[in-house]
This record gives C-alpha cells, structure tokens and sequence, in this order.
C-alpha cells in the first residue's frame, strides 16, 4: 500500500516550531525514548506544522506496547490515563498539557465502526491503516518528517486522498465518509478526488450505522472551515445529506453567513461559529429541536439555535434601535446578534447585493447586538408588596405590567419613574388600560 516511488526515510524537514521544544513536550519525549524506540510525532499536528497552521493537540506514535510506556512514563514521573488502553492508546498528562500515545497498529478484522487490532512496530504498516496520506505523515523529534503516500504533494496541492485504494478505507469505517468531506473544507482545493468522493458516495447509507454524537461532531467541524458551502454542495451530490442532515439545503444562505462571519463584518465576538452556520443552512421551515435531538446537540446549543431561528424572521425586516433593544432585554445579546447574521445572510441570498443604506443599517443593529448591555429592571416584588400587592400570581402581573411600560420607553426610566408607574398599577380602577 505503500505509495510508488514515496521514501522509507524522511523526505522532508519541519521548520522549529514551538510545541516541538516546549519542555511539556520534550519531557514526555525524553520518557517515550528513554529505550531507544522510534518514537514520533504523527497526524494533525505534523499536517498543520507544515503548512503553518496553529497546533494544538499532540499525538505520538510509539512501537512499544502501552505497559512498557505506561511504565517508562511514570518512571519519569508523569501522569498517565488509560483513555484508551484497549485500542492501545494512553494520555499523558506533563505539566497540565494533555499527549495522547497510540501503539503502532495494524487492523485485523473491519466492519465499518470498530476494528481489531494488532501491535506492530513498523511505522509503515501503521501509516497504512491511516484514513488520509496527509494524516500519516510523522515526524521524530529532530523534526525529519516521514511520508509513505506522498501526502506532503497531496498536502500542498489541496487534494483529499484515502491512503490506497478508497472503497478499502472507506469500508474500514464509513465515518471516513463525514471525514473526507471535512478534511476537504478545511484543507481541499477543487477538482476533488474522484475515487475519494465515489467511495462517499458508494457506501453513504451506511452512515446510518454511525452514533449520532460522532456524525455531529463532523458536521459541525465542518461547518467551522472558512467557507463549507461548496464542501456541503458536495455532500448533497454523494447523497451524503440525505442521511445525515437532509435539512440542509439552504446553501446560499449559508455562503452569504461565512462570508459576513469570516470576511464581511469585523465586530469582536462574530467569528466562524458552527450552531451559526448549522442554523444558516437548515431550510427555514424545519423542525429545529428534532434536528438538535438528532444531533445529540448540548441543551445549550439546543436552545441557541432554537432562538436565532424563531428570530431570524422577525429581524428580515430593519428595526429600529428601541425595538432592537427590547429584542436583547427578551432574547439575549446572543440570540439577536445569531438571528441578525442570519437574517442578513438570507437577505443576500436572495438579493446577491444589498443598498448601501441597509448594508449600514445592518451593520449597525449587529454593532448594537453585540455592544448594548439591557439594565436590570430598578423594582421587584417588595416593592410591589410594600404598596399593598399580596403575596401570589398578581405581584407577577403587576411588575411585568410595569417592566412592559418601561422596556416601550427604552428602559430610560429610573427606579423612581418605575415605582411612580407602579403605583399607577395598583390604584388603576377594575378594567381600566395603562
């Protein structure tokens, strides 16, 4: 499987990077090779380190089984985590930076979600059962970087290629498929690999098999690239979607929303967001909370894109400062800043350019979204018991009659003006309107 013409020595060099000679990493270095085994750096952090991204998980490669690292770890004093023992992998723990440690392996029996495994300690056979040639890339501490599939030019050239043959690793496990078209929005350039995508497409209903929390975890991975729009455009041709996500369909919206997040507004707090971008893209007339369910979304997120959703209609059309501040006292900054970029992204996929004058306007009300912090109510319930009102369901009443006049007014009142309407509240006659 080993690519034609790709060297078994290193074949390219990492520039000093940071991480690399940081002390919680050499400390776990020094422990791992203490014996004498080729222990390197593999995966993510070797892919970004050399097209300069930021690293910041770590894994290693080690041909020694994890009793044997296990022990030379603690023998230096460092903590060890079984999180994974039974697929051969460890955590270390050095100076509160997290290492995760995987024996070399090589896959004996495959059914597209779990593989068992042998210890092996040829470093080519474990690249091998890597899912991408970029991904099994690996580097020794001196930073000589090794690459068996050639996925240093596959790398540099954007191209998302399974290491051998793609049915093979896809059937491997068929999360690969979610993964390819993650790797390609965050590292990919068009055309596309056509084995890599027709494997996709192949086997895409069996991602029914997956567990819902991982098949989330990519979606949202990708929404977080730069622009997902054409890596979701693709999904929808492999017929990925359609079991995964076949809500989402809202492409246009969804490039209008990456393009203000990433490049059209600069506001701090509106960077690339993934329940964002997931709202955006979801067709407007969808069931939101089954979405979030079958997503395994956190309550949080739940209720985020719940909201920017609901509100996103009500913002299609400009409001007004006063009216934008009752939408925050009601909603939350972030639910009316989420529903602002929505609506406006949706507002460019349908028009492709908006006037001067409402790009402004946009821009503005997302400024006061984001900046304008609502004041605490200035009265509560002793006031309204101290005027007479009994204790029960007509204190509720009452100060949100009065919370109601106040917020109208844009929360200019002070305490003295609220206790003033108030007490208009408790002497009004029976059936009389505020």
């Amino acid at each position: 499987m080993i690519s034609l013409g790709a060297s078994k020595d290193p074949t390219g060099k990492l520039s000093p990077e940071p991480w690399l000679t940081d002390i919680t990493t050499t400390s776990v270095m020094d422990a791992l090779c203490a014996g004498g085994a080729d222990v390197r750096f593999v995966g993510g952090c070797v892919r970004d380190a050399i097209i300069k991204r930021p690293v910041s998980d770590i894994d290693i490669g080690t041909p020694e089984p994890p009793e044997q690292v296990t022990d030379r770890l603690k023998a230096a004093d460092i903590k060890v985590i079984p999180t994974g023992i039974e697929h051969g992998t460890i955590t270390a723990v050095s100076h509160g930076k997290a290492f995760e440690i995987t024996t070399l392996r090589c896959d004996l029996e495959t059914d597209g979600r779990r593989a068992v495994i042998a210890y092996t300690d040829d470093w080519i056979v474990d690249s091998s059962r890597r899912d991408f040639t970029f991904n099994a890339l690996s580097a020794n501490c001196d930073g000589d970087v090794f690459d068996y599939h050639d996925g240093l030019a596959d790398l540099a050239h954007g191209r998302v290629r399974f290491v051998g043959r793609a049915d093979d690793r896809v059937e491997e496990d068929y999360l690969r498929i979610l993964r390819f078209f993650r790797f390609f929005a965050h590292y990919g350039r068009h055309p596309y690999n056509s084995a890599a995508f027709n494997a996709c497409r192949k086997h895409a209903a069996h991602l029914s098999r997956i567990s819902a929390e991982r098949v989330s975890h990519e979606i949202l991975k990708t929404l977080i690239a730069s622009d997902p729009t054409d890596t979701f455009t693709m999904m929808r041709d492999a017929h990925v979607l359609e079991h995964v996500l076949p809500e989402a369909t809202a492409f246009g919206t969804l490039r209008a929303a990456s393009w203000l997040a990433a490049r059209g507004i600069v506001i701090d707090g509106l960077k690339p967001d993934p329940i964002r971008r997931l709202g955006a893209v979801i067709a407007p007339d969808s069931d939101i909370s089954s979405i979030a369910k079958k997503l395994k979304l956190s309550n949080r997120e739940r209720k985020r894109l719940v909201a920017m959703t609901a509100l996103a209609p009500a913002l299609s059309t400009l409001s007004d400062t006063q009216t934008t501040h009752k939408l925050i006292h009601e909603f939350g900054n972030e639910a009316v800043a989420d529903a602002g970029i929505l609506a406006w992204a949706a507002r460019l996929a349908e028009h492709g350019r908006l006037n001067p004058d409402e790009t402004a306007a946009r821009r503005a009300q997302l400024e006061t979204s984001s900046a304008w912090t609502p004041p605490t109510f200035p009265i509560g319930g002793d006031d309204a018991r101290a005027l007479g009102i009994a204790p029960g369901p007509d204190i509720g009443i009452a100060l949100r009659s009065v919370e109601d006049w106040w917020s109208d007014g844009d929360f200019q009142a002070d305490r003295e003006g609220c206790l003033g309407y108030l007490c208009d509240v408790v002497n009004k006659k029976p059936g009389e309107q505020q």
